[in-house]
Order: structure tokens, then sequence, then C-alpha cells
């Protein structure tokens, strides 16, 4: 019984009623003036033209998604859009919609009224009075039995009240949804979005990453070194490697703060020698070749390389301590090749392991290249080829 109720006390029960309502109020009026059949008939010819307009879609998803679903007018999440018609088969769904919400709007108002007058003339007629229309109900006279009919026709009444409200939404949410053009749309922003928090991810972790490595190995190297230059040279790395992850920090902040500002100002290949130089400083002996026109590279491979070169000589110095390592850069016959190796010493990550393996090869294959990773020949050695198309 509680359960059937329920609906009686949520408000979108009765602003479901309203929508309805007002569906009609302007073809009412006509009825004061030539009460004919076809004056309804009218009304839904001049509906016609005004679904053609693409701002009606707009208009009518604002009022359902208000009395409809009883959602704020800026909710997604309820199935019905707000935006103006693009396509003619929007414009064909919003003139089904007016005609339907006319129709089902005219039939329930008729049978409420209907059902509210038989309520009042029931009772009238229990108790020996008047009825609403003058004329005897059912019998004339009083009639005890009209009490117990009266329940019946509140029953149907309420249930005609929720039934109409939850056919009109049910039609709303097929009629004013996104077109299949719009979901796509939809899903196409929602997988950038996603793709800006794994870059931005990424990001975090690769420079904060790096700057944290270069800061625990220079600190380390300068407690068991006792050397005071070594010291000052070490809080010099630190320093500078400090500076730069801020930086990014308060770029990739910025980003996220305003979401349409473009993430400009990231690094690229051509600013890679902050990166040996760091390396350096922590003590690895690190031997680089670039070699081809650096410069040339576009800005999407040369930032992705950049980071998975910074992403590679962390891991050297995470796992591998101070040891030697060989960074080989090419650019030419279209593609960019980078490779780091080191002495394998058995502590690096397996293949498959680590958020920073993982994200080399994530960038590697979101710009349709190929990372490998792995001990090869005694050394550990990260291997990327990124095309320059």
């Amino acid at each position: 019984m509680l359960r059937l109720l329920r609906p009686f006390g949520r408000t979108v029960t009765y602003t479901r009623l309203l929508h309805l309502f007002i569906a009609i109020v302007w073809p009412s009026l006509w009825l004061f003036l030539e009460e004919a059949w076809w004056t309804w008939a009218l009304a839904a010819v001049a509906l016609l033209p005004a679904g053609l307009v693409p701002a009606m879609r707009t208009v009518e998803g604002l009022q359902a998604r208000l009395l409809l679903t009883g959602q704020r007018h800026d909710s997604d999440s309820a199935g019905i859009v707000v935006a103006p018609s693009v396509s003619w088969s929007d414009r064909g769904r919003v003139v089904v919609w007016l005609q339907v919400r006319l129709l089902i709007g005219c039939a329930t108002s008729v049978f409420v009224a209907n059902l509210l007058i038989a309520a009042v003339d029931l009772a009238a007629a229990a108790f020996g009075e008047d009825t609403a229309s003058g004329e005897p109900f059912l019998l004339d006279g009083h009639r005890w039995w009209h009490v117990v009919l009266l329940p019946v026709v509140l029953v149907i009444l309420a249930a005609t009240v929720v039934a109409s409200g939850r056919l009109i939404t049910a039609l709303a949410r097929r009629l004013l949804s996104p077109s299949p053009a719009e979901r796509l749309a939809a899903l196409e922003e929602r997988t950038e979005q996603l793709l800006e928090r794994t870059r931005i991810a990424r990001e975090l972790h690769d420079s904060i990453g790096h700057a944290l490595t270069v800061a625990v190995v220079q600190a380390g190297a300068a407690r068991a070194a006792g050397d005071p230059a070594f010291t000052e040279r070490a809080l010099d790395a630190i320093e500078e490697t400090g500076r730069a992850a801020l930086e990014d920090l308060e770029r990739v902040l910025g980003v996220l703060r305003e979401s349409g500002r473009p993430a400009g100002g990231r690094p690229a290949l051509t600013d890679a020698g902050r990166l040996l130089e760091s390396a350096r400083a922590s003590g690895a002996t690190v031997d680089a070749d670039m070699t081809g026109p650096l410069d040339t590279v576009p800005g999407p491979v040369s930032r992705e390389g950049y980071r998975i070169l910074q992403e590679a000589l962390t891991n050297v110095l995470r796992h591998a301590g101070a040891v030697p390592v060989r960074v080989r850069v090419t650019v030419g016959d279209g593609r960019l090749g980078l490779e780091v190796r080191n002495p394998f010493t058995g502590a690096t990550p397996a293949p498959g392991r680590g958020s920073g393996l993982r994200g080399i090869r994530e960038r590697a294959s979101l710009l349709g290249g190929e990372a490998h990773t792995g001990p090869d020949r005694g050394d550990w050695r990260v291997r990327v080829e990124l095309p320059l198309g």
C-alpha cells in the first residue's frame, strides 16, 4: 500500500500534470471564441511549423527537464537535450513531440476534469444535495451507495495522474533525447576528457617522479661522499630539478583550473639537454648522441619524446643508480628513434610492470609508434620509435 501511495508524495508527480495542462492552455483559449472540434485540429496544424524552429527543442527540453524529471535545467543525466535542433531528423522528432504532448494533454485534462466532476457529484448525491451539473447523478435522490463509488473514482483519478505523467516522461526521453550524432559527439568529448586526464596524470608522474628521484639520489650521494664541494653541486642539482618540477606542476594545475586553456609551454626534445645534465649531476655517466634535425620534429611527437626520455632516465636513476647510460636519439626516414641503455642490475622492473614503463608504452601507442622495454644483451633497454607524420 505504501508503495502505491509513494508517487503522491513526490513533487514531480504534480509537475508532470502541470506540464500536460500547459500544453493545452493556448488551444483552450480558442474554445471561448468558438466551441468546435476544429479548434483543436487548428492548434495541431499550428504546431507543425513551430516544431521546425530549431530553438523550439531548447524550449521544450527545458520544460521537460524541469517539470517531467524534476532535475535542474543544466543536468545532463535526464536524457533530454536542451540544444537547438541541428538536423531535419531532430526537427521532425520535435514536431511529433508537440503533437503527442497536445494529444495526451487534451485527453488527460478532459479525463481528469470529468473524474473530478464525477467525484463531486457522487459526494453531493450521497447526501441528497444538488450535483455540479444540476442534473440527477445515476439515480435521483439520496443513495448511500454513492459514497461507496466515490473511492473508486478517486483511485481511477490517481491512476490517471500517475500513468499520464509517466507516459509523457517516457515519450520525452524518446523524442527529445540526443540524436546519434549528438551521442557520438558527447562520447568523443568524454573520451577527450579521459585522455586529457590520463595525459595530465602521466605528466605529473614523469615530472614530479623525475625530480624526486634526482633529489633522493643526490642527497644519498652527498651524504656518502662527505665532500663539501660535491654536496654543493648536489644541492645545486636538486634546486634546479625542483624548480623545473615546480614549473611543470604550476602549468598542469593551470590547465586543470582553466578547462579551456591550452597546455602550452611543455618541454620538447630540444630541451633534452637539461635532462642529460640532471642525470649527470646525479652521478650517472651519460653518453648522448642526437642526430637529425630535432627542431623539425612535430610538436606532439617532440613533447612526448621528451617525456619518454625523462621517464627512461628516471628509471635508470631509481633502479640502477649512478651507472653509465647511453642515449641515442635519431630523426630520419619519417620516424623518431629513441634508445636508452644502462647495465642491467636486476633491480629494474620486469616488462609490463611499473606505471612508468606502462606510461612509455601508452605514449608511444597514442602516437602510432612502438615501445620495447626489457633486458637486452646484459643491458636494460628502452627502445621507442614514433612516426613523424
